[in-house]
């Protein structure tokens, strides 16, 4: 399974009125099991241990599927462990790291979640799923910290027991629509025909509209396809003007191809490329995790289709000096991992996350680490330095964007880049923050 459509609703973004239904019931499970301690068998929050067991931890991606695929998200979790261990571990406690495939389909997601549960894992840690709905009720049972999720689905910014370390998918998508708008005629997303991706054009909608554009064209494409001649050619009729009506009201200038496909943008690029030749000049943009330098150089680079794009994402360029320390961890551990690679969003996501981790476990002071000790560390406020990849991080269920169904989102920052010479380099300086522009989203 590649997450397509079968039986799911149209959207993700549920009326308001439901939006926190399971979240609500999962924690008055909680409380109700806490206070009676009677006929709930084990409580939710107590997995893990103390004294001299390691302290355990799960990171789980898809790997080897014909969709997006994030190996080096728990390559880099194992690589942590090891670095930590070598430097006496937390609070003198070993770390030991599981890792698991959830193969892109609900079946194995939901697996990785109930091994987690079996070991006595204290978090998830640094992962991507595009299947919360098989994952999160096994968390959610048994008290299990979500720490620094992908971002891919809504359920990562609603559960009590997600701690996000970026606004995932609808603060790139915002922050890139409100770039454009200045800049395009037509706009056209092309995105994969899943649950995740339903909830795309409306946060790309949310920054045109923020810049006084209008919405942008949906055009659905396969999560897993081998080429996209068709959707290619269809996405260059709307942002052209040839396809009828397509277009209007839009202000001048060249129309805007933006793929968000994941692993198979590149795919989709290559399709495009060969079918741009026939119609007028566009330019393209997207998102960290579609494209990153690795992509843009094997498009050609300077001479590819990304150049001049622009390309939003959730925290600074690669050759930043703030990743130093996680380039020494690479450097240290990882030896010849391929799969690990410096400039990977999903890789820079899962060392952001163990840092969050470490933090809470060390504000323990030693006590006990169990699932619960965990989540009472991020719950009372601790803020999480992340040595400013991110704003200082701390979690509270309702933050400002909880009106638009969003009440864990805490980190709305994004940061422009640009592909330049075939680099992807920092357009702006800093981070802008598009919080003010999610919480105008039409999420209805």
């Amino acid at each position: 399974m590649t997450g397509r459509r079968r039986t799911f609703p149209r959207s993700t973004f549920l009326p308001r009125s439901f939006r926190f239904t399971r979240a609500v019931r999962a924690a008055a499970l909680s409380a109700a099991c806490a206070s009676l301690a009677v006929g709930c068998g084990v409580l939710p929050g107590t997995s893990g241990g103390s004294g001299d067991d390691p302290i355990v931890v799960m990171t789980w991606a898809p790997e080897g599927t014909s969709a997006t695929n994030k190996p080096g998200m728990p390559a880099f979790a194992s690589t942590y462990a090891r670095w930590v261990n070598a430097h006496g571990g937390l609070n003198g406690r070993q770390l030991k790291v599981l890792t698991c495939n959830d193969h892109n389909d609900t079946v194995s997601a939901a697996k990785c979640a109930r091994r987690a549960v079996k070991e006595n894992a204290v978090a998830v840690v640094g992962s991507y799923s595009q299947h919360s709905d098989a994952f999160f009720p096994y968390l959610e049972g048994d008290g299990i910290a979500y720490i620094g999720g992908y971002g891919v689905t809504n359920a990562e910014f609603t559960s009590p027991l997600s701690y996000p370390v970026n606004g995932g998918q609808p603060s790139l998508l915002a922050g890139l629509g409100k770039e454009l708008a200045s800049t395009c005629g037509p706009v056209t997303l092309v995105r994969p025909d899943t649950l995740a991706g339903d909830a795309l054009p409306t946060m790309l909608n949310a920054g045109l509209k923020a810049g006084g554009h209008h919405a942008a064209e949906d055009q659905r494409a396969p999560e897993d396809s081998t080429e996209y001649a068709t959707q290619s050619e269809a996405a260059l009729e709307n942002s052209t003007g040839s396809k009828s009506g397509t277009g209007a009201g839009s202000r001048d200038g060249k129309g805007c191809v933006v793929p968000a496909l994941g692993d198979r943008t590149s795919t989709f690029m290559d399709s495009f490329r060969r079918a741009r030749t026939d119609y007028p000049a566009v330019n393209t943009a997207t998102v960290l995790g579609s494209v990153d330098q690795t992509v843009v150089d094997a498009a050609g680079g300077g001479s590819g289709p990304y150049e001049g794009s622009y390309v939003t994402g959730w925290y600074p360029v690669a050759s930043d000096p703030a990743w130093a320390p996680m380039k020494k961890v690479i450097s240290e551990q990882a030896f010849s991992d391929t799969r690990i690679d410096a400039g990977d969003t999903g890789v820079q996501t899962t060392w952001i996350a163990y840092n969050a981790f470490r933090q809470a476990v060390e504000s323990l002071a030693g006590g006990e680490v169990t699932s619960r000790s965990v989540r009472g560390a991020l719950d009372k406020g601790l803020k999480i330095d992340t040595g400013g990849l991110t704003p200082p991080l701390r979690w509270q269920f309702t933050d400002r964007l909880a009106s638009i169904g969003f009440p864990r989102l805490v980190n709305a920052d994004v940061t422009l880049q640009a592909v330049q010479k075939g680099r992807l380099v920092a357009a702006k300086q800093g981070f802008v923050d598009v919080t003010k522009t999610l919480e105008q989203a039409d999420v209805n």
